[in-house]
C-alpha cells in the first residue's frame, strides 16, 4: 500500500485511541483531538487524488454509536452544541454537536481499522471505503468539528 495510506492508517489509529480513552483520561483529551483532526484532514486529502475508485460507506452500528455519542455528549457538556448556518437565533436551536461529529468520524475510521486488523479486507478496500465515506458523510463532520474546536480554542474554552 502507499505511504499516504500508511499515514492515514496511523492517524486514524491515533484518533480512535484518543476517543476510546475518553473518560479514563479526562484531562487534555480534547486538546489532543484538536491536534489530531488537522492531521486526519491532511491524511485523507492526500489519498483523495489516488486514481482508484469505488468503495462503500460504512453501515453504522447504532447501539455502539449511541453509547459513544452519549458518553462524549455528557463529557463535553456546554462545549458540545454549536451553531449551524441555518439555525435560528435561540440558544436551544443550536443544532451542531461536537459529540456527534467525533462519534461519526470514529465509527467510520474504526470499522476500517477493524477490517484491517481482522484480515476481513485488503488495504485498498479500506482506503476506498474511507474515501467514499469521507466524501458523502464524515468529511462534513470533520470540517464542522475543526471549526467548532477552533472557536472554543480561540475563546480559551478548551
Amino acid at each position: 500500500m502507499t505511504e499516504e495510506f500508511e499515514v492515514l492508517r496511523r492517524v486514524a489509529r491515533e484518533y480512535c485511541d484518543v476517543i476510546e480513552a475518553v473518560g479514563e483520561q479526562e484531562e487534555g483529551w480534547l486538546k489532543r483531538v484538536v491536534k489530531i483532526l488537522p492531521q486526519l484532514h491532511a491524511a485523507i486529502s492526500a489519498v483523495l487524488e489516488l486514481e482508484k475508485s469505488g468503495g462503500n460507506p460504512v453501515e453504522a452500528n447504532l447501539e455502539m454509536r449511541f453509547s459513544l455519542f452519549s458518553k462524549l455528549h455528557q463529557l463535553l457538556g456546554e462545549k458540545d452544541a454549536y451553531w449551524m448556518e441555518y439555525d435560528l437565533g435561540h440558544e436551544e436551536c443550536r443544532s451542531g454537536s461536537l459529540a456527534d461529529d467525533l462519534t461519526d468520524i470514529y465509527c467510520e475510521l474504526k470499522q476500517g481499522l477493524q477490517m484491517l486488523e481482522n484480515g476481513g479486507a485488503d488495504p485498498v478496500t479500506v482506503l476506498l471505503n474511507w474515501r467514499e465515506g469521507y466524501k458523502i458523510h464524515w468529511g462534513k463532520h470533520l470540517l464542522d468539528a475543526e471549526r467548532h474546536l477552533y472557536e472554543l480554542s480561540s475563546k480559551g474554552n478548551l
